[in-house]
């Protein structure tokens, strides 16, 4: 059974593993990999996750703050997911929330189950509704999306390639039934 964990030292390894599965490119989302993150030695791995440690709690960083979790299974880490805080420069590019599952682990529901949960998180912090946005031509993120409720707000260009930008309620919009 899956579960969402805070990002750890523990699974440097396992960790390793999925970010090597997905090859060169661009990042995988979810996991708040910086280009300047130097994950491949034990003292990087920890100092990025100390970093994403500091960013998910807000009182400790003075910005808006980003809370991540991995997936993982059998100690295999099989995807991330991030819900940013608040409404910074980067929520109209990315969302509040952005996920990524490894390759070899898509096709499950995983990522329709960790957006469920992180959405779960969002409500715990008060905001009435989310920005999530994919890719044009991801279709599988596109139906995870409206599995959860997400309405599409339209196509826009984010400098990446044009993106779907979906919204979802968390709570009733006063005068809606």
């Amino acid at each position: 059974m899956p579960e969402l964990i805070a990002p750890t030292v523990l699974l440097h390894s396992a960790w390793t593993e999925a970010h090597d599965e997905w090859g060169p490119g661009p990042h995988e989302d979810g996991f708040g990999l910086e280009p300047s993150d130097e994950v491949g030695s034990p003292a990087g791995f920890a100092a990025w996750v100390a970093r994403l440690t500091r960013e998910s709690d807000p009182a400790g960083t003075g910005r808006a703050g980003c809370t991540y979790r991995w997936i993982v299974e059998d100690g295999r880490v099989l995807g991330g997911i991030a819900l940013r805080h608040g409404s910074d420069g980067s929520v109209p590019r990315f969302g509040h929330i952005g996920y990524g599952i490894r390759p070899s682990a898509r096709r499950r529901g995983l990522a329709t189950w960790a957006l469920g949960r992180m959405l779960d998180e969002a409500r715990a912090l008060g905001p009435d509704r989310l920005l999530i946005v994919c890719a044009a031509d991801n279709l599988a993120s596109a139906r995870t999306i409206e599995r959860h409720g997400g309405v599409l707000e339209g196509v826009r260009d984010t400098g990446h390639g044009p993106a779907r930008h979906y919204w979802i309620m968390l709570r009733p919009v006063p005068g809606d039934r």
